[in-house]
Parts: C-alpha cells; sequence; structure tokens
C-alpha cells in the first residue's frame, strides 16, 4: 500500500471580514500518497491556494485535522513549523519572490543558509540545483538579466535545494510564455519520476493539469471531485 505523504480530515478555514465571516476552505478529506504528482484546480476564489497553504503550515486550519509527512501541523508551534518547513518542504510561487540584489546562486543557497552546511558546501549544493534545473551558465546572474521562464527556473532550484520530499507550486506557470511553462512543468515532472518527489499543484490550466497523475477540483472551498490519469 502506498505511503501517505498528506492527509485531512474535515479541514475548514474561515476569514472573519469587518462583520462576515468567509468559508475559504469546508470539510475538505483527501489524501494524497508519496510520489504523487497532483493538480489542485479551481476558479478563483476555489479555496486551492487556501488548501495549499495549509498544507506548507503558511496558515493554520480554523477546524478539521491535517498530517504532512507524518507530523499533526496543528500540534506544532511556530518554531517547530518553520524547522519543519525548511527542512521537509520546497515551495515554489507564481512571482518568483527572488531577491534582486542577489545572484542566481546566492538566492538559491538562501534556505541552506538555515542549515549547518559550510560555506563552500551550500555553493555546491546550489550549483547542482541549478544545473538540473538547467541554468548552470546563469548561476552569476541576477534576476533582472534572466526571463520570466528563467528566473521561476532559479525558484524551483531554491525549492529544492534542500533536497525536501514535498514540493508546493501556486500557479508556477501563471506568469509564464508558453514555452516556459513547458519547461517548468517538465521540471515538475521529472522531480516526480526522477527523484521520488510530490508534487502538488495549484493550477487553473487544463494544460498544466495533464503533468499530474491524480486532479483535484475544488469549488467554493468545497472539494467536488477527484480523478486519476496518466501523466505526461
Amino acid at each position: 500500500m502506498s505511503e501517505a505523504i498528506i492527509e485531512t480530515s474535515n479541514l475548514s478555514k474561515q476569514y472573519v471580514r469587518d462583520e462576515f465571516t468567509v468559508d475559504a476552505l469546508k470539510d475538505v478529506t483527501l489524501r494524497i500518497d508519496k510520489g504523487d504528482f497532483v493538480a489542485l484546480m479551481g476558479p478563483s476564489g476555489s479555496g486551492k491556494s487556501t488548501l495549499l497553504h495549509l498544507i506548507a503550515a503558511m496558515d493554520r486550519p480554523t477546524e478539521g485535522e491535517i498530517r504532512v509527512l507524518g507530523h499533526n501541523l496543528r500540534e506544532l508551534n511556530d518554531r517547530q513549523i518553520a524547522h519543519w518547513r525548511n527542512e521537509h518542504v520546497g515551495f515554489i510561487f507564481q512571482q518568483f519572490n527572488l531577491i534582486p540584489v542577489l545572484t542566481a546562486l546566492e538566492n538559491v543557497e538562501l534556505p541552506l543558509k538555515l542549515t549547518n552546511l559550510k560555506k563552500s558546501e551550500r555553493i555546491e549544493h546550489a550549483a547542482t540545483a541549478l544545473k538540473l534545473v538547467g541554468l548552470g551558465d546563469r548561476m552569476k546572474h541576477f534576476p533582472r538579466q534572466l526571463s520570466g521562464g528563467q528566473e521561476q527556473r532559479v525558484a524551483i532550484a531554491r525549492a529544492i535545494v534542500t533536497d525536501p520530499a514535498l514540493i508546493l507550486a501556486d500557479e508556477p506557470t501563471g506568469n509564464l510564455d508558453a514555452a516556459s511553462a513547458q519547461e517548468v512543468l517538465t521540471i515538475l515532472s521529472r522531480l516526480k519520476k526522477e527523484f521520488g518527489k510530490t508534487v502538488v499543484m495549484v493550477t487553473h490550466d487544463p494544460h498544466a493539469a495533464q503533468f499530474a497523475n491524480r486532479i483535484h477540483h475544488l469549488e467554493k472551498g468545497e472539494l467536488i471531485s477527484e480523478s486519476a490519469q496518466p501523466a505526461v
């Protein structure tokens, strides 16, 4: 039987805005197994990004249970969550979130500064991650000297440099042209197939979702369907 990496039970998230309560996520129960490439799909406001942020422990649920990589996230304090996330989770943002004054190599090295690795080891690991995403010749370039697709590949290298078991991607192709999006999706697929990573990706793009082997559809905060498919 496959090993569950993510398990949620009746997971809910509410936000209070003025005198109104908004249900961002309602009673979501799902399981994601080790080595899955999962797409979370749905229209704007469906709760897919909220669910991803809860999985990453970037937000806390209002109700329900969530276990990720064997940890009950509701039982961890903020310090424990920060350590757990840096060790086990790589997060890829739609907006890249690179630091403009740092080179590609320095951006990728950043998460390793929270480890006990020596400077030379950090540089070696960062260089290896950049080579993996096809940017071995762009290590000394600054973000402004890179295309959008290259910036996103730097962001992927930063997400994988600590060798996390779980890769979370929030609309990773949303700001890219078709060719760059294809490169990014191919890299995410390689991370699953060749390195055994579990990948969870939020997307509204049916083409991007074709790279996943499972799709979860959300609407108005509820999980409305799950399906399996042969990944690209």
